[in-house]
């Protein structure tokens, strides 16, 4: 198994991989940062998938996300905050690489999970670094930190 996809973070830091799915499965669009060609920054909606142990991005066909992600494959993914403040779990965020998926009978499985619209872009994930940001009994701003190969560092400001 590689040590830098989905099921490895679930397998090293089942609790906090578990609260992180959750955010992300709480709303159906999250943003998606990029790098355009001149190396500023993009952001774009963008519906996930956890899948196979994996996480996916499904993109429409030649998307300006898809395109900076074929040039550069660094991203950054933002868990949909939701309404008001509450942010039930923390705020959430993945930083990682998107590797295309060409083979056939994986895109072709992930269709028959998914149902996007024909033809699309599909990307796996590379993950570097898992974060999540919550308050801690109204005092504490907690901050959780994954990087592949490391425990979680946990940091705590009042």
């Amino acid at each position: 198994m590689p040590s830098d996809n989905w099921a490895a973070f679930a397998a090293a830091e089942p609790g906090l991989a578990a609260t992180v799915e959750a955010r992300f499965g709480a709303f159906t669009h999250h943003i998606l940062a990029t790098l355009r060609k001149d190396g500023s920054p993009r952001t774009t909606g963008l519906e996930v998938r956890f899948h196979n142990g994996e996480l996916w991005l499904g993109m429409m066909p030649d998307s300006l996300k898809a395109l900076d992600l074929r040039r550069d494959p660094r991203f950054a993914l933002q868990a949909n905050p939701g309404p008001g403040t509450e942010m039930g779990g923390g705020d959430v965020r993945i930083s990682g690489r998107a590797i295309e998926v060409d083979d056939p009978a994986v895109k072709a499985a992930y269709g028959e999970e998914v149902e996007p619209p024909e033809p699309f872009h599909l990307f796996r994930t590379e993950l570097t670094e898992v974060v999540r940001t919550y308050i801690e009994d109204d005092t504490y701003l907690v901050v959780q930190v994954w990087k592949p190969g490391e425990p979680v560092r946990t940091l705590k400001r009042t």
